[in-house]
């Protein structure tokens, strides 16, 4: 029975928590999207804000900003940078700095002040930067490091093993008060920074990774109160990395590990004294960490602790001098995104003895870091092994067959009897349960802990419903997602591979974002595969390319345009779409070159990657019927990529470009169906739903037939796959959205909330705690099995926020300035709660539909507005005019437009 439902419009009375009534409230300012950053290197950096208050339709009209080189300045406007004066605009969002040139490692101050029709803002609480180092001749420092293999079965070959290197350097300042002291500093392949015993950072595998033959990146820390008068000791660690032990036939070897330091101190009295790394440092590989190695493991000895060795009383005289090492090939450039940090701690839920002596224990959660080990009983001279798994075999023990060659093993060999605490420092697994052998005695619960490690960046999104399936895959997301943030996104975090492929993240990269501030990551990423192209154009669909496949594909190589699509349409941020424009041209020029034939694209390498195989024990279909050829899967996608540049060349004022892409689109739309569309049936070559999803989502389908290929797709997937998925990375992509958009939002949920195979949920029923590479994970090949990967994910995430929620942006709007929210109400489900921190704010979405009733609480970000949508057969009363601009009844049902603030939307 369908139930008419009558709405009234309620304007609740608080809008943001924090806010004193009528008081406008400015917060969340960022430089370049961070908060005080350190080490910007753009002399033009863009400033953001969000605007807050109680009264709802809040709208910027203007804003004032003010930068000093100190914050005394700044308050008594004196000695002002950049005054912009009241600029009329409601942009908040990456406004460009146009006052005096910045100079090189200086600190800067800056405030916003703004006018909005509710009234005129006080000045914003007072934020900074810092600039990197912007000439290489301001660099003074030397690349040092122990350029030997000196241990003990060292190995620069396929399996690589070497040992930590430890530098120092003791110094002592003037007599003269400190003003600041600033560290530039890479080590690669990671380093660990110390300041007179001090971590000067709780950074972990820095600096970010790179195609070091074309890009090296430093960090910037801020070390003021960690130096002292006097004496004063730098230390650094170095491990391996990606710089030094790249595994398999594909390897890349860079060298040895290096360090470039340099600390710049500057005095009260004006006065500047740098210490840098140089021949004066000292070295030792012959310390704790004998061997190191991201894949494998660390090994550390504790009868070779160099206690105080960072520390100024420490005596080196052991040590040896460092070796001047040859400067990296890349461009030393200031990082632009966070590095990773330990964003979580979780302990282990049960420890179980194996008859070996051996035992398991179980994190509950297949998670990425390491495990710390927190006063355990260990035996002098007698190793402690831990071996890190995501899965367990029947019997019990550590499945290790989908690893592959990676070793995965920490070892820990005490100095003494009795109780150790100790982590890795430049190790991480995928796991879920570790091995631990090497103990007299079962450990208690307590002695474990697991530390999460992440790129440094912030949860935007909360998601969960009605449906326990669906609330569950949205966990295995958040825990798959952020565990392959590793200053790339990786496939996986366990195996021996854990590169950043191109095809993982095409639109999965849109999904992310509403769950992660990924914003710097991607950006960064987007460098990293303009960094890896090749002079003729060619994009390795591995960037940054340790593993170097150039073959001139066009479907993984999307993820380039897509991410900066993403970052524009997520963000507001044009950058990116400016700064590679040149690059996505040249591929397109490349791949029209030698690929195209008679305006088809001919290429492909990877098919509709890991469709859901006719027998579960394989890892791709042997099927012709059920696979999607692979002229169409590139076709549509370069297809789709011309259209997106024009886009792009609209936005960066490529005009001439505009008309030639236009042409070449409409020439392959033509061939592509003249080649593969049956008229008659409505179907695309051999009728996959990949195959017709994608002519439909991109854009191909000849005027007018667009629902007859729908119905197709509808019967393949009811029919021939009862309900459930059939496609593979490249069609998932499309698949939620596109079944919602032409009408069956039933048919998307029952694909949502499967439990039998091929589903998410049939992943959750074998015991699945993040995202697997295979819809048949459990019964394929272990060659190809993990169970930490994102792809299959597809457009998943998007449609729970875009539909489900109806947080979407409004047609030719970016970033949320102006939201379209439209719920979508498949049967069965009765309850959305969805939030999201955008540039702007925080949206909310909730809604409850049950029994007859329904009760929708909305939340709109200040300086933002929303158009409302609700079915036909609701019958709507125009609500109250607090915070609503209009009203408007379509022949589809109604459209509200409202301002910011809290709405409920309710027939009680």
């Amino acid at each position: 029975m369908r139930h008419t439902l009558l709405f009234t419009v309620i304007l609740l009375s608080v809008l943001l928590a924090g806010c004193k009534e009528g008081k406008l409230n400015v917060a969340s300012l960022k430089i370049e999207m961070q908060e005080n950053p350190e080490g910007l290197s753009t002399l033009t950096p863009r400033f953001s804000w969000q605007i807050s208050s109680n009264s709802p339709d809040l709208i910027q009209q203007s804003y004032q900003i003010q930068v000093a080189r100190s914050e005394d300045d700044l308050k008594k406007e004196v000695n002002l940078l950049w005054d912009s004066g009241i600029v009329s605009s409601d942009g908040s969002v990456l406004i460009p700095y146009q006052g005096q040139p910045l100079s090189s490692g200086s600190k800067y101050f800056w405030r916003v002040k703004i006018n909005t029709n509710q009234g005129d803002g006080n000045w914003s609480k007072v934020n900074y930067w810092s600039m990197a180092l912007l000439n290489d001749s301001e660099w003074q420092a030397k690349w040092i490091g122990e350029d030997s293999l000196s241990n003990p079965g060292e190995t620069d070959k396929d399996n690589t093993r070497l040992a930590a290197r430890y530098l120092r350097k003791s110094f002592e300042t003037r007599n003269s008060t400190i003003h600041r002291a600033v560290l530039y500093v890479a080590g690669l392949g990671a380093h660990e920074a110390y300041l007179n015993g001090n971590r000067v950072s709780e950074d972990v595998f820095a600096p970010t990774v790179s195609w070091y033959p074309n890009r090296v990146y430093y960090n910037t820390y801020d070390v003021t109160p960690l130096l002292q008068k006097d004496k004063n000791l730098l230390a650094v660690k170095l491990g391996n990395g990606r710089y030094f032990g790249m595994r398999g036939s594909r390897s890349q070897m860079f060298g040895l590990p290096r360090l470039l330091a340099q600390l710049d101190i500057e005095y009260a009295d004006g006065t500047r004294e740098v210490i840098a790394s140089d021949e004066s440092w000292k070295v030792t590989s012959k310390g704790p960490i004998v061997a190191n190695n991201e894949f494998d493991g660390e090994e550390y000895d504790a009868r070779l602790e160099l206690t105080g060795w960072e520390t100024a009383g420490y005596d080196d005289a052991s040590w040896q001098q460092v070796d001047i090492m040859t400067a990296p090939e890349g461009k030393l450039t200031a990082q632009p995104n966070p590095n990773i940090r330990v964003m979580e701690e979780i302990k282990p839920v049960r420890i179980s003895k194996l008859a070996d002596g051996k035992f398991i224990l179980d994190m509950g959660q297949n998670m990425v870091g390491w495990l710390k080990i927190n006063k355990l009983n260990g035996k002098k001279d007698q190793p402690v092994t831990m071996r890190f798994a995501e899965i367990l075999n029947p019997d019990s023990t550590i499945y290790l067959a989908n690893i592959r060659s990676a070793k995965v093993t920490d070892i820990y060999t005490p100095a003494k009897d009795g109780a150790f605490s100790w982590e890795p420092s430049f190790v991480y697994h995928g796991f879920r349960f570790v091995e631990i052998s090497g103990l007299n005695e079962q450990p208690e619960l307590s002695s474990f802990t697991g530390k999460v490690v992440y790129d440094n960046m912030e949860t935007t999104g909360q998601f969960e419903t009605s449906n326990n399936i669906i609330n569950q895959t949205f966990k295995n997301a958040y825990w798959g997602i952020r565990g392959n943030y590793r200053g790339m996104p990786t496939d996986c975090p366990q195996r021996d591979e854990r590169q950043g492929w191109l095809g993982d993240r095409a639109t999965g990269c849109f999904g992310e974002a509403f769950v992660f501030n990924n914003a710097l990551l991607y950006s960064k990423w987007a460098q990293d595969i303009e960094d890896s192209q090749s002079p003729e154009g060619s994009i390795s669909v591995v960037s940054p390319r340790y593993w170097t496949i150039y073959n001139d594909d066009v479907t993984w190589p999307a993820a380039y345009f897509y991410a900066a699509k993403m970052l524009y349409h997520q963000y507001g941020d044009t950058e990116p779409i400016r700064k590679h424009y040149p690059s996505m041209k040249r591929y397109l020029e490349r791949i029209q070159q030698v690929s195209m034939q008679d305006f088809i694209l001919t290429k492909d390498t990877y098919g509709d990657w890991c469709m859901p195989p006719e027998k579960q024990e394989l890892i791709h279909s042997q099927d012709p019927s059920r696979k999607t050829a692979g002229a169409i899967l590139s076709t549509t996608m370069y297809y789709s990529l011309l259209n997106l540049m024009v886009e792009f060349a609209q936005l960066t004022g490529n005009q001439q470009d505009i008309q030639g892409f236009k042409e070449l689109a409409g020439r392959i739309k033509e061939a592509y169906n003249t080649t593969f569309f049956n008229t008659d049936s409505a179907k695309y070559d051999n009728n996959t739903v990949t195959a017709n999803m994608l002519s439909l989502r991109l854009g191909l389908v000849p005027e007018g037939k667009e629902q007859q290929v729908f119905e197709n797709i509808v019967q393949k997937t009811e029919v021939d796959f009862n309900g459930h998925v059939s496609t593979g990375v490249l069609g998932i992509q499309q698949l939620m959205r596109g079944l919602t958009q032409y009408g069956n939002v039933d048919l998307a949920y029952k694909i949502a909330t499967n439990e039998t195979y091929p589903s998410w949920g049939y992943m959750i029923k074998k015991g699945a705690t993040t995202i697997w590479e295979l819809w048949n994970g459990d019964t394929a090949d272990p060659a190809m099995n993990s169970a930490n990967h994102v792809m299959l994910l597809g457009d998943l995430i998007i449609w729970y926020y875009e539909d489900l929620a109806g947080i979407k942006n409004y047609p030719g709007s970016v970033a949320y300035k102006k939201l379209w929210m439209e719920p979508r109400f498949p049967e069965g489900l009765s309850h959305v709660k969805a939030s999201y921190k955008s540039v702007y704010g925080e949206i909310k979405s909730e809604w409850t539909k049950e029994n007859g009733s329904f009760n929708w609480n909305i939340s709109i970000p200040g300086n933002t507005s929303a158009v409302v949508k609700l079915p036909k057969e609701l019958q709507i009363i125009k609500p109250g005019q607090n915070g609503v601009r209009s009203f408007k009844e379509t022949d589809s049902g109604v459209e509200i437009e409202l301002g910011s603030g809290n709405y409920t939307l309710s027939n009680r």
